[in-house]
């Protein structure tokens, strides 16, 4: 109990503390789909602005792990290249249960999910990457990450269930991956680079899940100093296209625009491989 309550404090202050710095930062300037007609309807939008874009939806559960091997199929089978992935799925906060895998929901989209998504990809991004212009992997995470823990004994949370803490532990576990397979690319001199970055407090229904006085709060406080889904995206966007990233000066962890540190289990090389090869065996991968 005295945990979980520990969690819920450690990541409301990071979240006050984030809001802060938020209010003092500009936006960047640069302008998904959860539901299916959604996404369709975005597609429609984007063509009738931009009569010259190719724009398609395609659906992924990142809580199947059958419905991201079926994606990936798709896709391979149509010989595209690909520059830039960006895993930026996420649940938050979300009652005890599975995905259909059986893995604790938190860990399973926000992290595995993706992890097999980019492990299955990656050979694709490093045949699209050249010299100059390479390929991006773009991993959305959170400052949330900064009171998770790894327990790779209980990844699922099985011993104890806290919402927060789930939360917290699947985002430090995305920056681990993401810091991991960034120097695996870059000790293969591979085309390829992969980043995190925080988007910081976005009004959007990732917090429908929070108790309702809270929530109340919450969505008071969204309208007034929360940034906006396109000043969000807009932080993801920069990850994903800037100059700044470009070659060897991506990787890292990105925030407003500029790159940050992060907890020391993020470059903790024993973590690093170790939660790697749990995940290879958790997805049954060579």
């Amino acid at each position: 109990m005295f945990s979980s309550l520990l969690s819920v404090i450690r990541l409301y202050l990071v979240g006050f503390k984030v809001l802060l710095l938020q209010l003092f930062s500009r936006p960047l300037g640069l302008p998904g789909g959860r539901d299916e007609q959604e996404g369709l309807a975005a597609v429609r939008r984007i063509c009738e602005e931009h009569k010259e874009a190719k724009v398609e939806f395609t659906k992924l559960d990142l809580a199947s792990l059958q419905s991201v091997r079926q994606f990936v199929q798709s896709f391979k089978q149509r010989e595209l290249p690909l520059h830039i992935l960006v895993n930026n799925a996420g649940v938050m906060l979300v009652p005890e249960g599975s995905t259909v895998d059986g893995f604790e929901q938190h860990f399973g989209v926000n992290y595995l999910g993706h992890f097999l998504l980019t492990w299955l990809l990656l050979d694709t991004l490093k045949d699209s990457g050249k010299c100059g212009h390479f390929s991006r992997v773009v991993n959305v995470s959170s400052s949330a990450h900064r009171v998770g823990e790894i327990r790779l004994d209980d990844l699922n949370s099985r011993r104890s269930y806290s919402a927060h803490a789930a939360y917290c532990d699947s985002k430090l576990a995305q920056l681990v991956f993401s810091s991991h397979l960034h120097q695996e690319l870059q000790r293969g001199r591979f085309p390829l680079t992969s980043c995190s970055v925080d988007p910081g407090m976005v009004d959007t229904a990732l917090y429908r899940h929070l108790w309702t006085p809270l929530g109340l709060l919450q969505g008071a406080i969204a309208r007034l100093l929360f940034r906006t889904p396109a000043e969000g995206a807009a932080t993801v966007l920069f990850a994903a296209l800037s100059p700044a990233l470009e070659g060897d000066c991506g990787g890292g962890y990105w925030a407003n625009g500029r790159r940050e540190m992060t907890t020391p289990p993020t470059f903790d090389p024993q973590l690093q491989l170790n939660l790697w090869e749990t995940s290879v065996q958790l997805l049954g991968l060579q």
